[in-house]
């Protein structure tokens, strides 16, 4: 069996929410909101953690279901907004490109504007 697709994701999630009438609180804003607070919820998994450490084996799930909170919230959110996500992402992935070429960033966690040989030239 093959991995679903994002839209094939989009619409199940859709379908759940739609089977218990809850698309009549699913503003983009209220997603949105949604969104910001499930993403807190799996960061508050991470924190006092030590640097570099990886997910604890005991809060595996707990992660898992954190990150799946936030995918859902992410797609309903943009089913609502009426955005296709696979290709914000890619148009993204294409500005990224440009503003991070290779050559010049590989290795370096600076953000674009903080690179001072750019403002050189």
């Amino acid at each position: 069996m093959s991995e679903p697709t994002l839209s094939e994701l989009q619409a199940e999630v859709v379908a759940f929410s739609e089977e218990r009438d809850w698309a009549q609180f699913h503003s983009p804003k209220n997603l949105a909101m949604a969104l910001s607070v499930e993403a807190g919820e799996l960061l508050e998994l991470f924190l006092w953690a030590p640097e570099g450490t990886g997910v604890p084996p005991e809060r595996q799930a707990k992660v898992s279901h954190e990150a799946a909170d936030v995918l859902m919230c992410l797609l309903n959110f943009c089913a609502r907004a009426e955005i296709d996500l696979a290709g914000a992402l890619r148009e993204k992935l294409e500005v990224a490109a440009r503003k991070y070429p290779v050559e010049r960033v590989r290795g370096r966690s600076l953000k674009y504007d903080e690179y001072p040989e750019w403002h050189e030239e």
